[in-house]
């Protein structure tokens, strides 16, 4: 099949793009909407927060399937499909008027997700030359990196000036216009779609997963609402879990068609990989979720301001990423850029560790930009290194395999950082009122001062004594809560360094093998 060229290949491009970052907005953008659905549909945080778990479990479900899905259907079938599904659920979320139907629709919208991601970069490898393939995982990295920074400042922006179902139905003129340009510009693969009779359905592997890795993320989303594992259903779904994972691994690996082909896992460079992978995609979604919660919930930012601090620094990223991919291109090992961008990412977290509770919003771009550079060094290696060594007819499983390991990256990054912020804050507090004892002078002489200027304003006595009392206790809340998140950051630096050394592990191409043949092979599977 000759590849696209021009202007063809420019919007095969775009359109990818756009879909996969479309898809990951979405993972983020309803994060900062939480309290207006809450009041829009009359229930509490902790119940609207499904409508988060629901599309992570749909997305970490389906991703892995894509392989099989896109070979069963046809590539183009199934991608132009799940771009409709992903629209129509979007509409549909838009819409809903209770709790239960926006959860069902915005799960929906996470199974027509799946496809944007996983299926999107193979497309985007398919429109370029093997040669070219590292600038493909350039332009494809700015999506991935882009995505979920865009979609606290998109959210804050519609929350701030308009109503939350907009969050959804800004996905209709940019799924419409991706289907048309889809339809259009990406053409079938020689026989796509055209061996159902050969391609045997994997029913029970594929129940095997949705059971297993549905309950893993149900656990990982919501652990720390649910008080971990002195909840019944967290012990039980984790329990089902491991048996449903540990009895998909073993079915898979015993059959001839696998709906997921966990066999090649068994490549190396692979196995690496996904484990960086994981580590990377724990450092974007947490750093993601760590500093925008801090700089809310201490720095008292709004969301929209929040947003638009971590915008700047991450485009400023985004720009090196097809300059990484043009000098990878040219056959430079992609260790190095491992290296630099994981050891540029501990730089930030322990940066960020040590700021003050007094800081501004521009104080926070040098960390942030640093973290945008450290990701942009370390994703787009790791998206090229996904399919080094692979058989072609392989590099759709190692593909989805490979963004199903960063999305469970970033739900295991999410679920610990929440219960260590929840850990240090009990430390940090208990600490701050073990000094602070009732009845000792400077506490009685602080709490003098506070009350007497609310005493002068409202002329109430006791009401300023409790007021004061509130404000108090409000800024040893605030300050255990600032320490804890500084904690939560040097965490994240150390487990980036703990993993450097193994780069060692990662495959460069081997001296004297020649790049035409890789090119010549890799070209003949598509």
């Amino acid at each position: 099949m000759s590849k696209p060229k021009g202007l063809a290949r420019a919007i095969i491009v775009i359109t990818v793009v756009s879909a996969a970052i479309m898809e990951l907005i979405d993972t983020s953008i309803v994060n900062v909407a939480l309290s207006d659905m809450s009041g829009s549909l009359g229930v509490n945080i902790e119940d609207v927060s499904w409508v988060i778990t629901s599309y992570a479990i749909a997305n970490v479900i389906i991703i892995p399937l894509t392989g099989f899905l896109g070979e069963y259907f046809g590539r183009k079938n199934y991608y132009v499909a799940s771009m409709i599904l992903f629209t129509l659920a979007s509409y549909m979320c838009g819409q809903s008027t209770s709790l239960v139907e926006l959860i069902i629709w915005r799960f929906i919208q996470g199974v027509g997700g799946g496809a944007l991601l996983s299926t999107s970069q193979a497309i985007m490898f398919d429109a370029f030359e093997p040669h070219e393939r590292p600038m493909a995982s350039g332009l494809f990295g700015m999506g991935i990196v882009l995505g979920p920074t865009l979609g606290p400042t998109v959210g804050g922006y519609i929350i701030e000036h308009f109503n939350w179902p907009l969050i959804f139905m800004i996905n209709i003129p940019i799924g419409i216009i991706a289907t048309i340009l889809s339809l259009t510009f990406i053409e079938k693969k020689e026989g796509e779609g055209k061996k159902k009779d050969q391609i045997k359905i994997d029913y029970t592997g594929i129940l095997l997963l949705m059971i297993g890795i549905a309950c893993l993320q149900f656990v990982l989303e919501r652990g720390e609402s649910e008080d971990w594992f002195n909840s019944e259903i967290i012990r039980y779904t984790a329990v089902i879990a491991a048996v449903g994972m540990t009895a998909f691994i073993i079915y898979e690996l015993s059959i001839d068609q696998p709906a997921v082909n966990l066999r090649v896992l068994g490549n190396r460079n692979l196995a690496f990989t996904t484990m960086f992978t994981f580590v990377a995609g724990f450092g974007l979604f947490t750093s993601v979720f760590i500093y925008p919660v801090l700089a809310q919930r201490v720095l008292g930012f709004t969301a929209y301001e929040t947003g638009l601090s971590l915008l700047g620094p991450t485009l400023a990223g985004v720009i090196m990423m097809p300059v990484i991919g043009k000098v990878m291109s040219k056959g430079v090992t992609p260790i190095p850029f491992v290296i630099i961008g994981f050891s540029l990412f501990a730089v930030y977290a322990f940066m960020s560790a040590g700021v003050s509770p007094d800081v501004g919003r521009g104080d926070f771009f040098l960390p942030l930009l640093i973290r945008a550079f450290g990701i942009s060094m370390s994703q787009l290696p790791l998206i090229n290194q996904a399919v080094v060594g692979l058989a072609p007819k392989d590099y759709a499983a190692g593909i989805s395999l490979n963004n199903m390991i960063r999305q469970l990256g970033g739900a295991f990054g999410i679920a610990i950082a929440n219960n260590y912020v929840s850990t240090r804050y009990a430390f940090h507090r208990n600490a701050l009122v073990s000094n602070m004892p009732a009845g000792s002078a400077a506490v009685t002489e602080r709490l003098q001062q506070i009350s007497g200027g609310i005493m002068q304003k409202t002329g109430d006595l006791t009401g300023a004594s409790q007021k004061a009392l509130a404000i108090v206790n409000g800024a040893v809340d605030r300050q255990s809560y600032y320490l804890s998140y500084l904690d939560s950051f040097r965490l994240v630096g150390i487990f980036f360094l703990c993993v450097i050394p193994l780069v060692v592990f990662l495959r460069v191409k081997k001296k004297g093998q020649d790049p035409k043949e890789m090119m010549k092979a890799a070209a003949e599977a598509h």
